[in-house]
């Protein structure tokens, strides 16, 4: 085995004698090693593995501070709290809700060299005061913590973290770390495109929470199903958490029970600050028995003893649903995840994958409307001129961004960039748009396979991440029922597991599973498609790719 290099033994030493570990786990070295070798590097690790460890270890074995792009408030004053523990002093947040005396303060304490941590949130990195304060300070590390949220957030609602690969390169590129807990092949992919990684080493190790319990139980109607989760969670080992896709439905099942006598909150991003904070502290310190939460809730919280997690609507997509059930059992012991299914519940998650869409004449729109400036324009100053809502400006100044049409800027306004075509680029923003929004219904559907399959969802869930696995678990209803069967050997199969297929109509792509007489291919441009295998065979639609 080989020696430790003097950069590895120094991180080492710091993870012992300031974060008291008497050892970093295998993967927790590699990464470290990866980032102080110089490699831009995006770590993807169970939850609970210490993804923070990985960058506050390294950024104590780097000179020059850090910067951490972290999504939430309450995630950032947590990860500061945490680390005044071992490192006082060495960390700090720069956010909306601090008085301006307390954000100059901050400031030159970066500069004075006094921090070594400064927590941002994306949208703050889109002031140019805060990039010109940053680059004086030359940061030698740049850290996306929960990184899935580049794909899973910036088309939509918050564009500034599509933003981030232009950031770094305005800071003269400090080595990026991007670390998270769930990220499916086109994910990662996205996230090393996005932030500019150059050369990225990709770290994935092991997707498996063995000691989870998977199930979905189904029902024919919403009320049948609320009444089996109450009586579940009523019944269940606390604490727990229930996810609803709706404001209204996570505080209406908080309010169901409540009445059964379970001591219940609801917790979504309708509520101010100080109430969910509230909550959170409140479950936190098992003052609460159940959270029941839209995914507002959960990010960053390591909180051991969640002993189940269940889902009153069904997750928009696997990547989604691993990531909120990743937050039972944390302490290794038995823990639930069960998804409480109504056929229904697609209808819901269909609007929501469609409700940002836009056309090409609203494309062309916003192009015609920053052309017609003559400087720079903040796209919220879009909404009047347009008639649009701030969410459809939003996607599309994030699809003309990708066709080159319009250049945004490190402060967040965009400009028209010359020699374009107004209709022909509308037109091709708005196709790239639909490869999204088709995209994101493959996704919604590989959710909808998990809900229906009489295969093991253990084996379901990895082989969606690319990690081979061979069932029985042991450890899902399918199994416990002896639905699974044993995994069909690599041989036996026309196309390997990860192997790349071309499709007449689907272009190319990549080969995710297998279950009985059924392949699910995700292709490049149209997603998760799931197609009859013996059809396939006899009409040779599926072609081998060479590498």
């Amino acid at each position: 085995m080989p020696r430790p290099t003097k950069d590895m033994q120094r991180a080492q030493r710091i993870a012992r004698e300031v974060f008291g570990y008497d050892k970093l786990h295998a993967a927790q070295k590699e990464a470290i090693q990866s980032v102080l070798s110089g490699h831009d590097t995006l770590a993807i690790m169970p939850t609970g593995s210490g993804k923070s460890a990985i960058y506050q270890i390294a950024a104590l074995s780097l000179s020059g501070p850090t910067v951490v792009v972290s999504p939430l408030i309450a995630l950032q004053r947590d990860q500061v709290e945490a680390l005044e523990q071992n490192a006082p002093g060495q960390a700090a947040l720069i956010n909306s809700t601090l008085r301006p005396a307390d954000r100059e303060a901050t400031w030159e304490a970066l500069e004075e060299r006094e921090l070594e941590f400064l927590f941002l949130a994306p949208e703050q990195l889109s002031s140019e005061e805060t990039l010109e304060r940053l680059r004086a300070a030359e940061p030698s590390l740049f850290v996306v913590d929960e990184a899935h949220c580049v794909s899973e957030w910036g088309h939509d609602f918050r564009p500034e973290y599509l933003r981030l690969g232009g950031v770094v390169e305005a800071l003269g590129h400090p080595t990026v770390l991007a670390l998270t807990a769930t990220a499916a092949p086109p994910v990662r992919e996205e996230i090393v495109e996005r932030l500019g990684m150059r050369d990225a080493r990709v770290l994935v190790r092991g997707f498996d929470r063995p000691n989870i319990h998977l199930a979905v139980q189904q029902f024919a109607d919403e009320g049948t199903k609320r009444a089996a989760l109450l009586g579940a969670v009523v019944g269940a080992p606390k604490p727990g958490i229930v996810y609803a896709a709706t404001r209204k439905g996570a505080e209406e099942f908080a309010h169901d029970l409540q009445e059964r006598g379970v001591k219940a909150a609801a917790y979504h991003a309708g509520m101010n600050a100080a109430a969910r904070e509230e909550v959170q502290t409140a479950f936190m310190e098992d003052e609460l028995e159940v959270i029941v939460a839209t995914t507002a809730f959960g990010m960053g919280i390591d909180k051991p003893n969640v002993r189940f997690v269940h889902h009153l609507d069904i997750s928009g997509s696997i990547d989604a649903y691993y990531q909120e059930i990743g937050r039972a059992g944390r302490d290794g012991e038995p823990a639930e995840a069960t998804l409480f299914f109504a056929p229904g519940d697609l209808n819901l998650r269909r609007f929501f994958a469609g409700s940002a869409i836009v056309d090409a004449d609203q494309v062309e729109q916003v192009l015609r409307a920053v052309e017609e400036q003559d400087a720079p324009v903040d796209p919220a100053e879009l909404r009047e001129e347009t008639g649009l809502s701030q969410t459809r400006i939003l996607s599309a100044v994030s699809r003309l961004e990708e066709v080159g049409a319009l250049e945004v800027l490190p402060g967040g306004e965009v400009v028209a960039v010359e020699g374009t075509e107004a209709p022909e680029v509308a037109a091709e923003a708005a196709l790239a748009q639909e490869h999204r929004r088709t995209f994101e219904r493959s996704r919604l559907e590989m959710m909808h396979g998990y809900a229906d399959t009489h295969a093991c969802r253990r084996e379901y869930l990895l082989n969606y991440f690319g990690e081979a696995y061979s069932p029985p678990c042991g450890n899902c209803d399918n199994c416990d029922a002896g639905l699974s069967l044993t995994a069909e050997a690599e041989g036996d199969v026309p196309f390997a597991i990860g192997s790349r297929v071309a499709h007449a109509t689907f272009g190319e792509g990549q080969v995710v599973r297998y279950e009985g007489e059924k392949v699910t291919v995700l292709f490049d441009q149209q997603g998760y498609q799931t197609l009859a295998l013996p059809i396939v065979l006899e009409n040779g639609l599926l072609e081998p790719v060479q590498a």
